[in-house]
């Protein structure tokens, strides 16, 4: 029996066919996708805040209450942009902080997982971002030079996209036909004008394969709060999630900052 033990964080990615998956401990590392078709255990063994590093039970983001209400990786304009401030100048709680978030390009793009969505990234981010939400198609739209600016145009983008992926459907496989390019020539009409001089006029489209075997038709989330051991089959990963033989899904990301033991023959 093989025995991975540590305090999640989300898993690191390769964009390659198909993607690799990896979950990053504090002295290794384990390749996520050499577990698929193999049964694994997971036991939640306690917590540890991935700001402070104290053993104080999670809240959000992986960030204990008191660090999720004080670091600036948990802002308010984390989720949106467009309260963003560090191009004015402006500290909402660590300016230096904001100011190297925020003032660097961004991708404004549209994103294809369960239906057409619409969102934000650093450009850094690409295309991790997408591979995080398990979209199986990216577009970029919009590279503008700070953060604001893409908040800016995906405020106005979202009356007429979703902002947000439907995590059941994107993984049971379960898409809408869309042509991401038609879509972008549309969207134009809405975007407001200060960010028109950003517009990309070059369609590079990323296409993204997970490694999944068999898709479930129906998902249920394991949830480590009140499941402290859970054991199953993997048979494939997509965005965050583990999927399992029994339709059992594991989104690594919303349970960063709990310690566990992943064990498999």
């Amino acid at each position: 029996m093989t025995t991975f033990e540590g305090t999640l964080t989300k898993m690191e990615t390769e964009n390659d066919k198909p993607i690799q998956y990896y979950l990053i401990f504090e002295n290794n590392f384990l390749n996520v996708n050499q577990l698929i078709d193999r049964e694994i255990e997971i036991i939640h063994k306690g917590y540890q805040c991935l700001n402070c590093k104290k053993a104080k039970k999670i809240f959000r983001q992986g960030f204990c209450y008191d660090c999720f209400m004080s670091s600036p990786a948990a802002a308010d304009w984390i989720m949106r942009p467009e309260l963003s401030k560090a191009h004015l100048d402006e500290e909402d709680r660590d300016l230096e902080y904001e100011k190297r978030v925020q003032l660097q390009p961004h991708i404004v793009y549209l994103a294809l997982s369960s239906e057409v969505k619409v969102g934000v990234t650093r450009k850094t981010q690409v295309p991790t971002r997408w591979i995080d939400q398990g979209a199986v198609q990216a577009l970029p739209v919009l590279e503008v030079p700070n953060r604001y600016l893409a908040g800016v145009a995906e405020v106005a983008l979202k009356n007429h996209f979703s902002d947000k992926t439907n995590w059941q459907k994107m993984l049971k496989n379960d898409i809408s036909h869309a042509d991401l390019f038609a879509e972008k020539i549309k969207l134009k009409q809405w975007l407001p004008e200060e960010v028109m001089p950003y517009f990309l006029n070059s369609d590079e489209l990323y296409e993204l394969n997970y490694p999944v075997k068999k898709y479930p038709s129906k998902v249920t989330s394991l949830n480590l709060s009140t499941t402290s051991k859970f054991s199953g089959k993997i048979t494939g990963i997509k965005g965050q999630y583990l999927i399992f033989e029994d339709g059992t899904v594991f989104n690594v990301r919303t349970f960063e900052g709990y310690v566990v033991s992943i064990s498999f023959n």
